[in-house]
Parts: structure tokens; sequence; C-alpha cells
């Protein structure tokens, strides 16, 4: 299992960056390069301070190396993000699930919402990744353990730009 942690700063408040990235997500869509499309799958008003949002995402295929593009469809670049908001804590719950490979990557984590003055905000990503390749065609199963770890430290250091790229994509909505 890799750890994902992920602190960074967004200069907008607290309250601003909560709604926004909850409210407001498809909004963004021109800012995020890295995504095709955000659908709003489906949305719950639990009580006055929860909200259980699942998004379903989509990347740019053109993102795939132009080696790899035989093995990995544009329908492989999509996953659902099941997402519940606790604004009495500012805090977002989330699970990721990747559309093809469903049986082999579970990733969890939460999303902390911190002020940090009155235009500032820290955001913190804490989670976890595993990979179970003995659920991906192809891999041996004498090596999958070694394999597993492999790939979630490689999709870990992959994801960590992206998720930080999403703030900037925030700020640049919010200007």
């Amino acid at each position: 299992m890799a750890a994902i942690d992920i602190k960074d700063e967004v200069a907008h408040s607290r309250e601003k960056v909560f709604m926004t990235f909850r409210d407001e997500l498809t909004e963004l869509l021109p800012h995020l390069p890295d995504v095709k499309d955000i659908e709003v799958k489906d949305r719950n008003q639990v009580d006055e301070d929860t909200v259980e949002v699942v998004n379903l995402w989509k990347a740019e295929a053109e993102e795939i190396p132009r080696i790899a593009r035989p093995f990995i469809k544009p329908e492989m670049l999509e996953w659902t993000d099941t997402a519940t908001w606790r604004q009495d804590s500012w805090k977002c719950d989330w699970v990721i699930e990747v559309g093809f490979l469903s049986d082999a990557v579970t990733c969890k984590g939460t999303t902390s919402y911190l002020a940090k003055g009155e235009d500032k905000t820290e955001v913190q990503i804490t989670g976890s990744l595993e990979v179970d390749a003995r659920q991906i065609p192809g891999v041996p199963r004498l090596g999958a353990g070694k394999i597993g770890n492999v790939i979630e430290g490689f999709v870990v250091r992959l994801i960590t730009p992206n998720l930080t790229n999403i703030n900037r994509g925030l700020e640049r909505y919010l200007k």
C-alpha cells in the first residue's frame, strides 16, 4: 500500500475553496487541461452539513504516451469519485474506483481544508492506494506482490502533481 500525503496552499478563503470544489467542480473543467469531462452522477444532501456527491471523471486521451496507445484505450481513463463533504469539519472523505481495474485498485482518503488567514487555505490530501496486481490480466502470480508495490509507487508519483494542479485550476476559475 502506498500513502498519499499532499499539502498545498490555495489563495482563497477556506469557505470559497471548499464550496467551489463541492458545488462547482464541473465549472472548473476549462481550467483543468488533463481532464476531458466531469459528470455529476449523483448528489444527495444528507443533512445541513453533509453532502454526498458521485462524479465520473474522464481524462484526456492525448495524455496517453504514443507507445501505450495500442494497449490503453480512452475508456480506461475514467474513474468514479464518491465523496462525502462535511462542512462542520471542513473535510471530504473520498473513494476512487478505477473503472477498468475496479477489482485491482483501491484508493481512498480524506481532503482537509484548513484556514490559513482570511484569503488562504491549506488543502491536505491524505489517503492510500493499494494495487492487487493478481487481479491485473497478464501479471504472473509469483511476482504480483512486488509488481503491485512498484505500480503503487509509480501511480502516487504520477497523480501527486495532478492533485495540486486541480488547486491551480480552482485559482484560475476564481480569478
